[in-house]
Formats: C-alpha cells, structure tokens, sequence
C-alpha cells in the first residue's frame, strides 16, 4: 500500500472529524455524542428493525443496544418485539425522538452552510462535488466480495434479480430454460465458483466461473444491483474472477452476452477482452469474447 496516499487519507480524517465536530461530547451542541445522535436519526419517522440499523451502520450489537438503551433512558426512542417473531426488535422514536430528530436535520443544516459560508461559488462547488466522490468512493470500500455457495439464500436472490434483468432488457424476453445452464454443481469447486458481493451484508452483485477441463473456463451470471452501479462493482467482480479462474489453472476465459447489454460489452472490451467468432449456440448471445489470463 501506498504510504504517501495512507498519509493522505488519515489527514483528512483528522480533518473531517474536527471540523464537523464529531470529537466533541455533545455532538451539534445537543447533550449526547455522536454515535446516538446519528442513530436517532437513523430510525427515522417510521422506525427500523434493530438488525437493519446494525446492518447500516456497520457496528455490532452489543454496541447498538447499549446506545438504543440511552435513548429509551432519555424518552426519545422505544424497542418493541415483533408479535410473530421475538428475535426481530423494532426502534420507533417517540413524539419526543421525533421533535429532537428535527432538531438534528436543522442544525445539521446549519453546519454544512456554516462550512460552504466562508468559501467563494467556485469552491463550493469544487467541495460539493468532491463530498459526493468521497461519498461514493467510501461506499464502494465498504463493499465485500467472497465465494459462495450457489444454494444459499444470497446466492439465489442474485441469480433472480439477474434473470429478472435479462428478461426485462432483451428484445424478445428471457426463459433461463432456453439457455445454456450453469447449474449449482457447475458453480461449485473445483468444477466453478460462485462471487457474491455485498454492502453492508446486503447482497448488490455476482458472478460465476463454470470451468472445463483443458478448455477455456467460462464467466457467467455477471450482474451488479442498480443501486450499486456507478461503484467500479462490475470491473472489480472481473477481475475477481479472473483471479479465481487463474487460481484454478485456467488460461483463457470465455463469454457470451446479448447485444442489448451495452455497459457489460463496454466492460469487457475495455478489460481486454477481445470479440471472436460464436463458440457456443447460446441463443440469447450477439457477441462472443475471448481473453488470455497472464501466465
């Protein structure tokens, strides 16, 4: 890793931190830190299930429930149990949560004026459109990517929405049945993988390798959530699997894809893979790709 770039990223750390006042003990001069102002906010008008604010916030749950506990202590939120199910806890802010809750969006508001206030129109909007790079840089690190077993939940739901897209997006439709399978054994080592990603432990994209002995390995169900497009996802789940697959032995990849998915044959040629005559008979398939792995 790159010292001066690690250097870099802690200054500005350090920089946020200070400046939005996130180390003082009352957080926008209210009577509670930072990290229960910010899940008081994080209930929200209609309140959230406890798992999910964990989810969101990436913090544990012993954490959680010592600040949920503060908050009930000081009358701002409740937790109440499910009627069917005891394991599911819900957070609801009371009329008192929900008065404080407008009092945090209105001084945060304060805040960020107060940090563009002092700037002229050309740096506001310079630290306007860097906040939003941040932003989106910062959620594209949080995002995991692993093997997984092609039966799991995740694993299925992916597999769905990435049917769903297919059939929506081609010109006449898509019927899995149609097309050349890979199957869950076809996904599972040593005969393929299956990669889920996820953000914040919700699964947002996939993809497969279906390998053949002495034969060029094939890349498969490669989808990206559209709430996660815009993050590189696509080109890192690519280059994944071309790890994976090189891992394996493979020196060559192959794929199909429709004409209809522009973005996916822009991907590709652009991570060098080159287009070559139809290998296959995959009727949904326009264009077919080749590229050698590195030795």
């Amino acid at each position: 890793m790159d010292a001066e770039r690690v250097a870099r990223l802690r200054s500005f750390h350090r920089t946020v931190t200070a400046r939005v006042g996130a180390l003082e003990g009352g957080y926008l001069g209210r009577r509670r830190p930072l990290g229960e102002s910010r899940l008081l906010w994080e209930i929200g008008p209609d309140g959230a299930e406890v798992r999910d604010l964990r989810r969101r916030l990436g913090l544990d749950s012993g954490y959680v429930s010592r600040l949920l506990r503060s908050l009930e202590a000081r009358g701002l939120a409740v937790v109440e149990e499910s009627a069917s199910d005891a394991r599911v806890r819900t957070a609801r802010l009371t009329a008192g949560g929900r008065r404080e809750r407008a009092e945090l969006d209105r001084l945060s508001d304060e805040l960020a004026r107060s940090i563009l206030e002092p700037l002229d129109e050309r740096q506001r909007e310079k630290l306007a459109a860097a906040a939003e790079t941040v932003e989106r840089l910062l959620t594209a690190s949080l995002v995991a990517i692993e093997p997984e077993d092609p039966r799991g939940a995740d694993a299925r739901w992916c597999i769905e929405q990435y049917f769903a897209e297919l059939a929506a997006r081609f010109e006449t439709g898509f019927d899995p049945a149609l097309s050349i399978p890979a199957e869950d054994d076809d996904m599972t080592p040593p005969r393929g993988l299956l990669l889920v990603a996820r953000l914040r432990g919700r699964p947002v994209g996939c993809g497969a390798l279906k390998h053949h002995p002495g034969e060029p390995t094939e890349l498969k169900r490669m989808w990206v959530d559209p709430g996660a497009r815009g993050l590189g996802l696509g080109r890192r789940l690519l280059r994944e699997l071309e790890r994976h697959a090189a891992a394996a032995g493979a020196t060559t990849l192959h794929l199909e894809t429709n004409g209809s998915l522009v973005e996916a044959i822009a991907l590709y040629r652009s991570a060098g893979y080159e287009e070559v005559p139809a290998f296959n008979d995959e009727p949904y398939a326009h264009h077919w790709f080749e590229k050698r792995l590195p030795g």
